[in-house]
């Protein structure tokens, strides 16, 4: 069996370090080799990104091309439509095959809300979902009903990832990275420095396009 792949969607803007380290560090606990980040065009479930596409896309070029760990994806880009994870791996799925191990890498919040994406009891016949810990966010489900769902799926075991083409959850006691896209655009809203949270190249990039200097309204 081929060894383990690991996927990372999101809208990136911009792509930071609460992107990669806490990524980095799972790539350590759980053998992968490979990590391929998905932005996605149209978020079903948030506002539109203040970059533009092309912009997102170059940002993620600049922060992973001394990161060999990292792959890009521009296939969500392309889409005018929402991207729903579920379509995305099925996509991946068929291009895989059957028998190559799939992860799917998201934090704890998005664990726990989990049950109000589109087809979520589908992504566990396509994939295993790598859980990275997040500040601040509850540990345990929300109702007995999800939490016995979510006990039935786990694993303590990273060897099992690559064993079987999907099914379980992981849950990686990864570094707390405390840093948002939201904190780096108001901090660029308010001209303050946003050099502790972001790759020098990114920065740089943002610096040459004027990205988030705009004001909330």
């Amino acid at each position: 069996m081929a060894s383990l792949h690991a996927l990372l969607g999101g809208t990136f803007d911009p792509i930071h370090y609460g992107h990669l380290r806490p990524v980095e560090a799972l790539a350590q606990l759980t053998g992968l080799q490979k990590v391929t980040l998905l932005p996605n065009n149209v978020p079903p479930h948030r506002p539109q990104p203040e970059a533009s596409s092309a912009q997102r896309v170059r940002m993620v070029e600049l922060a992973i091309g001394d990161r060999p760990l990292f792959t890009l994806d521009r296939r969500e880009m392309q889409r005018k439509t929402p991207s729903y994870t579920v379509e995305t791996l099925e996509a991946l799925r068929g291009e895989y095959g059957e028998q190559q191990p799939l992860a799917f890498i998201i934090g704890q919040d998005s664990l726990l809300t989990l049950h109000t994406w589109h087809r979520w009891h589908d992504l566990l016949t396509l994939c295993h979902l790598l859980v990275c810990r997040r500040p601040g966010y509850p540990t345990k489900m929300e109702t007995p009903a999800l939490q016995s769902w979510l006990d039935t799926h786990l694993t303590a075991q990273a060897t099992a990832l690559h064993q079987q083409p999907s099914g379980l959850i992981f849950q990686a006691d990864t570094p707390l990275v405390p840093v948002s896209a939201t904190e780096i655009r108001q901090r660029r809203h308010q001209g303050q420095s946003c050099d502790d949270l972001l790759p020098p190249a990114v920065i740089d990039y943002i610096e040459r396009e004027g990205l988030y200097l705009k004001s909330f309204t």
